[in-house]
């Protein structure tokens, strides 16, 4: 999930940094210019581990910046197809669901990688719509996923812990130009299948039985004493 990728970058310094240790100056910069964005291939920069070297300082012509050239470790996010993460979901519409790490959003549940048997509910008009109906559009619509098992229905809500398998991992091209209606760019999507759904009640439920199984074992254990 996590890496060390070492890079190497000709750095131009802003001369108002000078008044900085070399050191700290480059490593802020470095965090202005890496920290958040996504580079092609390597991830999402969660932050600049340690700086290797600095070499250079030389002012070119017409330029009031020195410029350095600096070899630098970043640890980056980036999952593995196959990997197991737990997320929360943030939103929901009629092509699947979008969870989020807390840090990274761009995680996408498509509809066909959903628990099956499955049906949507829109949110204005409270129409169910089952896969093989939704599969024939391409229409975004907002509303909740539902998991049919056992002759019970269960939402798929913001509250619980959805535990899912990389798919895939993919960086798009910046789009020409982008209609309106579509969904923000996303530099890096990643896109996986649900293994497991956790409800809080039922992690609730769970954790009681537990405890109250290790109450019960502890009492045997001193009435054995």
């Amino acid at each position: 999930m996590f890496y060390l990728s070492k890079i190497e970058h000709k750095l131009p310094l802003p001369p108002p940094r000078l008044v900085l240790p070399i050191r700290e100056a480059i490593h802020m910069e470095l965090e202005k210019l890496f920290l958040d964005k996504v580079i092609a291939n390597l991830g999402l920069c969660i932050s600049v581990y340690d700086i290797i070297s600095i070499d250079g300082g030389f002012i070119f012509p017409g330029d009031g910046a020195p410029t350095y050239t600096v070899v630098f470790n970043l640890i980056m996010f980036r999952p593995f197809v196959g990997e197991i993460i737990t997320a929360r979901l943030i939103s929901s519409d009629s092509n699947g669901l979008q969870l989020s790490l807390g840090f990274f959003d761009d995680i996408y549940v498509p509809a066909h990688h959903m628990p099956y048997p499955n049906h949507f509910v829109e949110d204005e008009q409270g129409k169910r719509v089952s896969f093989s109906e939704e599969s024939t559009t391409n229409s975004f619509r907002k509303g909740v996923w539902f998991w049919d098992f056992n002759e019970q229905e269960y939402p798929i809500q913001e509250t619980d812990v959805i535990k899912f398998r990389v798919q895939n991992v993919s960086y798009p091209q910046i789009p020409v130009e982008q209609p309106k209606e579509s969904k923000p760019f996303a530099p890096m999507l990643v896109t996986v299948s649900i293994l497991l759904i956790i409800k809080p009640l039922f992690a609730f439920n769970l954790f009681f039985t537990f405890k109250k199984r290790t109450l019960n074992l502890t009492q045997l254990y001193k009435t054995s004493l």
